[in-house]
Order: structure tokens, then sequence, then C-alpha cells
């Protein structure tokens, strides 16, 4: 989202706009887990798995503007769909979920152990570095899903219909 747009380029709205971070919305929720009730935790997965979805639909819909024949354009669309589906899914919700889920299970535990915090403190402190993990974890793991589509799914697809980028 920080790389520059080429002059003239379309924002698009999934990736270049404040909506982008919607999908953050359960990295959120897992740094809030100890402090909330399990449904607003829910919730969270709710707004970004939201998020994924609608940003494989917009990629489905941009691949099938592109003239060409029915078979190509069918195929561009379900690539565009399926990359986008699982490349947010892995990068937007599963992987960051769980990394933040453990670092606050982790550091609850930890302080719990070693300090001797109100459990209030411990709660908050724990949702502070969950909060505080988000932004360096973000980068390492959407290069990482990029690896792992690169290294598999993305070696399925007909070279046609194959995504420029995530």
């Amino acid at each position: 989202m920080s790389e520059l747009q080429p002059r003239g380029a379309e924002r698009d709205l999934y990736r270049d706009t404040w909506v982008r971070y919607l999908g953050y919305a359960n990295e959120v929720g897992e740094a809030f887990r100890s402090l909330v009730p399990a449904a607003v935790v829910w919730l969270s997965y709710g707004v970004a798995s939201s998020y994924v979805l609608a940003d494989a639909i917009d990629k489905g819909k941009k691949a099938g503007e592109v003239p060409s024949s029915e078979a190509g354009r069918s195929a561009r669309v379900t690539v565009a769909v399926v990359d986008t589906f699982v490349w947010q899914a892995l990068a937007s919700v599963a992987i960051p979920g769980f990394t933040i889920n453990r670092v606050c299970a982790a550091s609850l535990y930890v302080l719990g152990t070693a300090t001797r915090w109100p459990l209030a403190v411990r709660k908050w402190t724990t949702t502070a570095l969950g909060l505080l993990t988000i932004p360096i974890i973000i980068h390492p793991i959407d290069r990482s899903v990029d690896f792992l589509l690169d290294s598999s799914l993305r070696k399925l697809y007909p070279s046609v219909g194959k995504p420029s980028s995530s």
C-alpha cells in the first residue's frame, strides 16, 4: 500500500485505500481477545473475511472486463478470483490471525508467570503487544504467501490468466 502509484493508474479500492485496513480487523480482534467477549473477536473475523470476499469478487469483475474470447475470459476470471481469495485468506486472515493469537497468548502467559501485575494490567499489556506486532508481521507474511503461492497454486494456472501481482 505504501508503493507509489504510476501517474494515471487506477487506484485499487481494496489495496490502495483505507479499505485495505478492513483486512486487518481480525488481527485487532485477536489483540483484544483477552478484553472483549468472544463474539467481538468472531465479528472481527467476519469483517476481515468480508473484505477478502469483496476483493476477490472485485478482481474477478476486473478480469472479466478485459476483452478476449469467452474461454480466455472465463479462465482469467477464475484465476483472478481464486488467486485473490486464497492469497487474501492466507495473508490477511489465517496466518496473521494465528500469529497475533499466539503472540498474545504467550505474552499473557509470560506476564502471568514473570510478574505480579494485576490481571487487568497484564491483559492491557498483552493487547498493546498484539497491536504493536501487527505492522511488524504484515510484510513478511505477505512475501511468504507470495512465495508459497508462486511455488504451488500459481504453477497450476494457465499462462494467459496468471495474475501480475498480489
